[in-house]
């Protein structure tokens, strides 16, 4: 009679499974609570356009979803009476208390950061802008890398050679 209109919503047999006890939404949403920030360039001013800026790399750290390692960085301001604290993605070789230095009079060497067209052909680079500006694109996770493959000076234009292997 009147007891089959009474019905439970769980399951007949068994039980809920795990997954369903946790709840919905683990697989659209990225785990990103822990993440230590967006690693990026500077934003090109005056001193890096025309000289050279001196960072000293604070610490590596480990950023979870991430395989490459990230440097902490600070520079004194340029304008103001204070340091900035920037986020790289570091890149092999580079160690706590090194000096990076960012700008177009920039030495070539480990960690430091220079525009593309004054490399040396065959170059092998990391953390390269796309676009002009963009602040670091591509070749950034764990062991990729560029190349620079030649410059057409005429045509201000450099070739590189991405990890995918196309220039």
């Amino acid at each position: 009679g009147s007891s089959s209109f009474f019905f439970s919503l769980a399951p007949d047999m068994g039980r809920l499974i795990r997954g369903q006890r946790k709840g919905r939404g683990s697989i659209f949403r990225a785990h990103t609570h822990h993440r230590k920030g967006c690693p990026q360039f500077r934003h090109i001013d005056y001193a890096e356009r025309h000289g050279y800026i001196r960072g000293v790399v604070r610490e590596i750290i480990h950023d979870p979803g991430r395989g490459a390692p990230l440097a902490k960085v600070t520079f004194r301001n340029p304008n103001k009476f204070r340091v900035d604290h920037e986020l790289f993605i570091a890149a092999e070789g580079m160690y706590t208390g090194q000096f990076i230095y960012s700008g177009r009079k920039a030495t070539l060497s480990i960690g430091n950061i220079l525009p593309i067209g004054l490399l040396p052909e065959g170059t092998v680079i990391c953390n390269v802008e796309a676009k002009a500006a963009d602040r670091g694109a591509i070749a950034r996770c764990s062991g990729n890398y560029a190349t620079i493959v030649s410059h057409n000076p005429d045509g201000h234009k450099t070739r590189v050679r991405y990890p995918s292997g196309i220039k």
